[in-house]
């Protein structure tokens, strides 16, 4: 059989294209692999790119930030500098203006004005022993305590036992009253008595002004029979006005005593003079207690006054007469002069006592004061004799 050559082309033509086929499908996959490949490389370039774009730009705003804050450091640290020196600058203005001005004087203390009656009292509340003061020898003087003191220059015309310490009873009062006088705005202003007063009055057989639980009267009715009849009660009644309680009241007895330099020798526990260890003084740190007290108009009033009726109320509608009976009863005794103002006490380990202010005939100015006498009437005595024997 003859070899078909037409055959054999067309099969070896047909072969051809079936592997030039192969090749070209081989040829596209290899393209496309590498078309992957390369797209993969190019995404990881890019996405590196990004990268170091976003490592720059954050390095970029670090510094930025890091030249920021010290530009700003820098900026506030010159700021300051020129502030201080600005500072400095006014302060040696100021040390040059303060060197140039005067120096400021503290403003003087207002001098108290006394009234006519006393303004020649010698200021303040010391009193001097001089080579002229007496000694008090006299058999008419029973009072084993005793102080004359002329207040119009300080000093002690006579004395006995001046210095020692004694319990001053009811002469306490004046200073019960001298403090309520001193902060007390309004003697028109009242006070309704309690029980816990009128119970302590009693519990302490005190002598008393008279007022029933209950009772209203104005705050000067009881300046007056905190004095004239030394009514417990009333005292009571001051120092629970102005302070709440006796205890708080006393305790500006006490600052009072301080302020007029007698803290060293002179303390009070309670304001109607009952005894106690702790509640003392001098015949001298009374007399200078009852020279701040005549100081003092309204004391000076109370003190000088014979007889005074309360305000007439509801449980008392005559009110309460009341005497000052020291003042009654010296009243037309010689003491070469007059005395003015009292306030006499008693407690057993003291005796009678009394303290008074006096203006002799020829205008001076006395205050004397005595304690330890046997009766209320020999006091009495013993005081007139002390003004007959050393004033004119």
């Amino acid at each position: 059989m003859a070899y078909n050559y037409r055959q054999h082309d067309a099969r070896e033509k047909q072969g051809y294209i079936g592997s030039s086929v192969v090749r070209k499908t081989d040829n596209a996959n290899s393209i496309r692999q590498l078309n992957r490949t390369d797209f993969r490389a190019h995404k990881r370039r890019r996405r590196k790119q990004k990268q170091l774009l976003m490592l720059g730009l954050g390095a970029a705003f670090v510094l930025i930030i890091i030249f920021g804050i010290r530009s700003i450091i820098s900026h506030k640290s010159e700021k300051t500098s020129y502030v201080a020196e600005e500072a400095a600058t006014i302060s040696t203005s100021t040390e040059v203006v303060e060197t140039v001005e005067p120096e400021e004087t503290e403003p003087e203390e207002e001098a108290v004005v006394l009234s006519p009656e006393v303004a020649s009292f010698n200021p303040g509340y010391e009193y001097t022993t001089t080579a002229s003061t007496k000694t008090i020898v006299s058999d008419e003087v029973i009072s084993e305590y005793a102080i004359l003191i002329d207040v119009d220059s300080g000093e002690v015309v006579a004395q006995k036992n001046a210095d020692t310490r004694i319990s001053p009873a009811s002469m306490t009062k004046i200073l019960t009253l001298l403090v309520a006088v001193e902060n007390i705005e309004d003697l028109d202003d009242t006070f309704t008595m309690t029980i816990d007063i009128t119970d302590y009055a009693y519990i302490n057989d005190s002598s008393i002004l008279g007022l029933d639980v209950g009772e209203t009267v104005p705050l000067r009715d009881l300046l007056y029979g905190t004095i004239l009849p030394s009514g417990a009660d009333a005292a009571l009644a001051l120092a629970t006005y102005v302070s709440g309680s006796q205890e708080a009241f006393v305790e500006l007895m006490n600052a009072k005593l301080d302020e007029l330099g007698l803290s060293d020798t002179a303390h009070f526990t309670n304001v109607v003079g009952n005894y106690n260890e702790d509640h003392y003084c001098t015949v001298g740190d009374m007399a200078m207690i009852l020279k701040a007290a005549v100081e003092n108009d309204i004391c000076r009033e109370v003190l000088s006054t014979h007889v005074y009726t309360t305000t007439s109320t509801e449980q008392h509608p005559d009110g309460i007469t009341v005497s000052n009976w020291f003042l009654r009863r010296i009243e037309d005794k010689d003491t070469h002069g007059e005395v003015l103002c009292g306030k006499t006490g008693f407690v057993n380990q003291s005796g009678s006592c009394a303290a008074s202010y006096h203006i002799s005939n020829d205008g001076g100015h006395y205050i004397c004061v005595t304690a330890k006498s046997n009766s209320s009437w020999r006091c009495i005595y013993d005081q007139v004799e002390i003004y007959d024997l050393y004033t004119e």
